[in-house]
């Protein structure tokens, strides 16, 4: 099948209003540029575009309509998640991790390896540290209120999702700081000053931590998910223990990263939406629904990526086997197709079928933990405060895979 990459270009990378180029591959275009401006353009005249090579990267596809990036994570035969998931990751050559590691991994060794995992993180598993996500939440956020000024990414959001996950994996107390700061290098950055090579250093560390963990768990196992999932077997065998540390490690990276972002921005969406907090607080709307609309509105993970195993057509764009398809759930969330007033934030929405946690076969595995955390924070919030108050425009978080602040300067009184 011969690729329409020619016929889907227009202007080189995307045009912002302003007439600005934006390379969806930089950074600093989700810190510099409002996205939804181009994602209503791209959506509109051009839902499946061909982002041309950039700097000597290799090009891309972007899917930017909630129907086809939902179509895409469906067809697990067709794209492949095995030589990565994130843009960056393919750009470099493909992820080293690949058949290995449950996130970049195909059929059927994927499936095999899931129902393990999802023994580990079954809402029924999950139900015996409900108690204690909402204490620890609510601790967090009493300590906050009426303190005077606090950053809601530091006080609070940093630290409910790793320390959930680390009790989950049964990881010491006195190492956790150390986790967090491995877990922030690895996946987000500040500014274009930081280097790259830091990233790599953060994840071999975590790597290396993961290894030490899984050897100790082998030789005396417990009830944790960690010894659970280094006693199964996939495909008949047992897991290598570097197979088992990459993924402690994506568990650690997946559940701590995005829930924080979350956290931040359902803060700023209800700092900023005075109407909307007060619905919430009132009563009017349900956490339940809140939670969901913060991770339509957050989209913490604004793309996952896949590989064209075979040449297919998605949206009418003829896209070649070993082409990279970019699968954008920040513009799926916004799409006014699926989505009434999508650029309101209304904690009541009660139609809100957003991909934040993507769909299909890879469909996020602590989904329940993610919204449970979510929903603690909020439950405390509506309990405990009256007024939230940001007292500085956030810096957004440095990343073409994150989308959200990295710091967030507020009041909770």
């Amino acid at each position: 099948m011969a690729s329409s990459r020619n016929a889907a270009v227009f202007g080189g990378p995307y045009d912002d209003a302003s007439g600005a180029a934006l390379d969806l591959a930089d950074p600093a275009a989700f810190v510099e540029h409002d996205p939804y401006t181009y994602w209503d353009r791209m959506r509109r005249s051009d839902p499946v575009r061909w982002h041309p090579p950039v700097d000597g990267r290799p090009g891309f596809w972007a899917v930017a309509r909630h129907r086809d990036v939902e179509a895409c994570y469906k067809d697990a035969a067709r794209l492949s998640s095995a030589r990565g998931t994130v843009l960056d990751v393919l750009l470099g050559g493909g992820d080293s991790a690949g058949g290995r590691m449950l996130a970049v991994m195909d059929r059927p060794r994927h499936r095999e390896l899931r129902q393990v995992m999802l023994r580990a993180f079954s809402p029924r598993v999950l139900r015996h540290v409900e108690e204690s996500v909402r204490q620890r939440a609510d601790a967090l956020v009493a300590a906050v209120v009426g303190a005077g000024e606090a950053d809601a990414a530091r006080d609070i959001a940093e630290h409910l999702p790793l320390n959930t996950v680390c009790d989950l994996l049964e990881l010491p107390v006195s190492d956790r700081p150390l986790l967090l700061g491995w877990n922030k290098r690895a996946l987000s950055s500040e500014s274009a000053e930081d280097d790259p090579f830091d990233a790599l250093e953060a994840r071999n560390e975590i790597l290396s931590y993961f290894v030490d963990v899984v050897r100790e768990r082998r030789r005396r196992p417990g009830e944790d998910v960690i010894s659970m999932i280094a006693g199964a077997r996939v495909e008949g065998e047992p897991m290598t223990e570097d197979d088992l540390a990459l993924n402690c490690y994506s568990l650690i990276l997946g559940g701590d990263e995005s829930t924080r972002v979350t956290t931040t921005g359902a803060l700023h969406a209800l700092g900023t939406h005075e109407e909307q907090w007060r619905r919430l607080r009132g009563g009017e709307a349900a956490v339940r629904t809140a939670v969901e609309e913060v991770l339509r509105w957050v989209t913490p993970a604004m793309h996952f990526a896949r590989t064209a195993a075979v040449d297919l057509r998605i949206g009418g764009a003829e896209v070649s086997a070993g082409d990279i398809v970019t699968l954008w759930n920040i513009s799926a969330n916004n799409d006014p197709e699926v989505f009434a007033r999508p650029r309101s934030f209304d904690v009541g929405r009660q139609r809100n079928p957003h991909l934040a946690l993507g769909h299909g076969p890879h469909f996020c595995l602590g989904a329940f933990l993610g919204r449970l955390e979510l929903s603690a924070v909020l439950d405390s919030l509506v309990r405990r405060v009256d007024r939230i108050e940001i007292l500085a425009e956030p810096p957004r978080v440095y990343s073409n895979f994150l989308f959200g602040h990295s710091a967030l300067r507020l009041r909770l009184d």
